[in-house]
């Protein structure tokens, strides 16, 4: 992998990370286009530099992380993917090269997101506050779904929050904070477990990535809040729809 390969990809990361279209399956797709080889390097790589979406996250939230109510529900939502992660990560690195399974979850998150969005209903309590631990629980199992490639952890997410009528804006910051601790543990565990592949070439690289991803989520975060103040998930879930049709017909036709 190159330089240039990694700010494609942060790239690629930065834009797609918080909305419900899978940003792994997008850097996978991205990574075959660019014909960069399926390595171990490339999947860690993958996954380490979605620390620069979290800090471009905890920059905006950071007040957020003082409420010690809010933190505990974060906690609860966190253990499913958090625990199952820790037993299957070997099995899910495994995943991280298929294209088609990718290509299979993206098409069916799109329907169900779209399916999501006709099943909400507004409740009009647009506070964080509002979400409760057993809702929490159920939008961590949820996310802990989205191990899978394609399947996208905010789209899980989201399309949890509006199965239990959570306010779309009250279910995106959920999200996005609840992304602090879940991508924070599956960076360090994925550094740990791979730390004999951390060169210094290879090291500056993940530096880089990071970087650029940081710069590109920083942006992506307001204008996407900004955006479903206004408008619903569909566009997402058709843009799921065609991206998989025409990945499908470019792979395997």
């Amino acid at each position: 992998m190159t330089i240039i390969h990694a700010i494609i990809l942060a790239i690629v990361e930065g834009i797609t990370e918080y909305l419900p279209v899978s940003s792994t399956g997008h850097m996978i797709l991205a990574s075959h286009l660019l014909n960069i080889a399926d390595s171990d390097q490339t999947k860690i790589f993958e996954i380490v530099i979605q620390i620069g979406a979290i800090l471009a996250m905890f920059v905006i939230y950071w007040k957020k992380f003082l409420d010690l109510e809010l933190l505990k529900k974060l906690f609860v939502a966190f253990l499913p993917s958090g625990i199952l992660g820790f037993l299957l990560f070997k099995y899910i690195k495994i995943l991280l090269g298929s294209e088609l399974i990718v290509v299979i979850t993206l098409i069916l998150g799109g329907i169900v997101l779209i399916v999501a969005e006709k099943y909400y209903k507004d409740n009009h309590a647009p506070k964080i506050e509002n979400i409760n631990y057993q809702n929490a629980i159920i939008v961590g199992f949820a996310q802990a779904v989205a191990m899978i490639p394609g399947v996208s952890r905010s789209g899980a997410t989201i399309v949890t929050g509006l199965f239990l009528n959570i306010e779309r804006k009250v279910i995106a910051e959920f999200t996005f904070l609840l992304a602090v601790p879940t991508m924070a543990a599956a960076t360090l565990y994925s550094l740990y477990k791979s730390k004999d592949l951390l060169t210094p070439d290879y090291f500056g690289i993940l530096i880089v990535g990071t970087a650029v991803a940081f710069v590109v989520a920083l942006g992506v975060i307001k204008v996407f809040l900004n955006y479903i103040k206004k408008y619903d998930f569909i566009p997402f879930g058709i843009y799921r729809i065609v991206l998989g049709l025409v990945i499908l017909i470019y792979l395997y036709l």
